[in-house]
């Protein structure tokens, strides 16, 4: 860690927030030319603790296994798997990525930060219990899902998930799929895995507690400036390249930057809580996530699941995330960070946007003023016989949801990541959230493409981007032998089979 002397006056790259979104960037760069000069600032004192830490993430290794907000019903009935296909390459395409990093020794073993876990979707009712056997049927027809198994045989689903079914009326008409190719990823751990690397690599430098305040564009590099958080002294860096992966402060810096592309973005921002397990002797029983169906106006970050997690080494059990509202944009944020991102280009959109999603306005008042007997009931839809003693409620991550304009709503609230980049490809911000850290590694492969045209067309950086990651420039949602090729590999090499 740099304590501020030893920061460069000018990189060719500037790396804001010490999140995985900068780490998979940073390494990925790095290989590519190895070069490259990179300096790394983080406002925190450690890395990954905004949103990349695993109590800040579901840790789901997000692949449209188990998440029913991927696959929406249609008006006629049928399910669309568009959305659910592309995120399972998404991720296929990470975990090729992060199969380089373990078999190049970049990283320690998989073990450090992926686990095997099946995913599960669980309903019930007769009309969720219908569109959960089309999403199989539709889902079970593509490749990346033929082994997804679906059944609503009671006695087959205690064995699957016993807490689920435990308690449960035998009447109540229930269904759930299995895919036993799920994981659990612990981000924080992979985050800070790949900025050990990044700092034993010459021409690398992270300076944490180190708070970017503004950006500007000088000709064709960009001026940062840095305030050192423990002396208060200001340093001003210049870069070719700079990327904003500071989590919901990235929007802000966005802002500040004034290229033309961050005109007409906003910010909703939603915090999260989880109910933690203390019983070790529950915590046994659970080995899944389960996903449910979210309910009417809620977001898709605040899907209710019962997670298996491993955390630090340790097996975890958890529900949530219950959704609540902060005008922070980042955990330690402030209180002014919504109202000072409101400009005169973003205003009709978050005006739109919010008269569009009153709904979704409702149901976060709900949530803000539940009772822990609020929280308990609503686990027991997953868990019919829990009690009040063996949870605890802890704080999970802020995240900041994307507002753009509309050219025929005006405005709309956006559930998902965007990358914003200028024209001439000098400066990258991620916005949004989830699916983000599972989709990192495509997510910054695209950004790649859009800011090093050049370099990227070249055969050196095409030859490094294949190594990395083997299926580059073919698709593997079009190519089922190519995909069961690179599921078995790095299955194998993750060690998740």
């Amino acid at each position: 860690m740099s304590n501020g002397t030893s920061i460069r006056q000018e990189a060719d790259v500037i790396l804001i927030g010490a999140g995985i979104m900068s780490a998979t960037l940073g390494v990925m760069l790095k290989t590519l030319q190895p070069e490259l000069t990179i300096e790394i600032f983080e406002r925190l004192d450690v890395v990954a603790a905004e949103s990349s830490d695993a109590m800040n993430n579901a840790g789901t290794g997000h692949s449209a296994f188990c998440e029913l907000n991927y696959t929406p019903q249609l008006n006629d009935g049928t399910v669309d798997i568009t959305k659910a296909i592309k995120i399972a390459e998404q991720f296929e395409i990470s975990k090729e990525f992060w199969s380089f990093l373990i078999e190049n020794k970049l990283i320690p073993s998989a073990e450090n930060f992926i686990t095997k876990v099946p995913h599960m979707s669980f309903v019930w009712g007769d009309d969720n219990v219908n569109y959960l056997k089309k999403r199989h049927e539709a889902l079970s027809k593509h490749h990346f899902f033929k082994e997804m198994q679906y059944s609503e045989d009671n006695a087959l689903l205690k064995e699957w998930i016993p807490l689920v079914m435990e308690g449960r009326d035998v009447n109540e008409k229930v269904s759930a799929t299995k895919m036993d190719l799920g994981t659990d990823v612990n981000f924080g751990s992979l985050t800070n895995s790949l900025f050990n690397w990044l700092k034993l690599q010459p021409g690398v430098n992270m300076s944490l507690l180190h708070e970017v305040r503004d950006i500007k564009r000088k000709g064709t590099n960009w001026n940062v400036r840095v305030r050192d958080l423990t002396n208060r002294l200001s340093h001003k860096v210049k870069a070719k390249f700079v990327f904003v992966g500071a989590g919901g402060g990235a929007l802000p810096l966005l802002q500040k930057s004034g290229i033309p592309e961050s005109k007409g973005f906003g910010g909703f921002p939603v915090s999260g809580e989880w109910l933690v397990c203390d019983n070790p002797e529950i915590i046994k029983k659970h080995q899944a996530k389960v996903y449910g169906k979210a309910s009417v106006g809620s977001p898709p970050m605040s899907v209710p699941h019962l997670d298996t997690r491993m955390i630090n080494g340790t097996k975890a059990l958890l529900f949530g995330p219950y959704a609540g509202f902060s005008t922070r944009f980042l955990k330690k944020g402030s209180l002014l960070d919504l109202f000072k991102s409101i400009k005169l280009n973003n205003l009709y959109p978050l005006i739109k946007a919010g008269l569009d999603n009153i709904p979704l306005t409702r149901y976060l008042i709900g949530q803000v003023t539940q009772s822990q007997n609020d929280r308990l009931a609503a686990l027991r839809d997953y868990y019919p016989q829990a009690k009040s003693e063996d949870w605890k409620l802890e704080i999970a991550g802020q995240r900041v949801q994307v507002i753009k304009k509309d050219p025929k709503l005006g405005g709309v609230l956006e559930f998902g990541t965007e990358v914003v980049t200028a024209a001439d490809g000098s400066i990258a911000a991620l916005l949004g959230a989830s699916p983000g850290a599972s989709t990192s590694v495509p997510i910054m492969v695209q950004l790649i493409e859009r800011c090093f045209k050049d370099q990227v067309k070249t055969a050196e950086w095409q030859e490094h981007l294949k190594k990395m990651i083997p299926s580059y420039g073919q698709s593997l949602a079009k190519n089922p032998e190519l995909s069961a090729e690179t599921r078995d590999r790095t299955t194998k090499i993750l060690a998740i089979g």
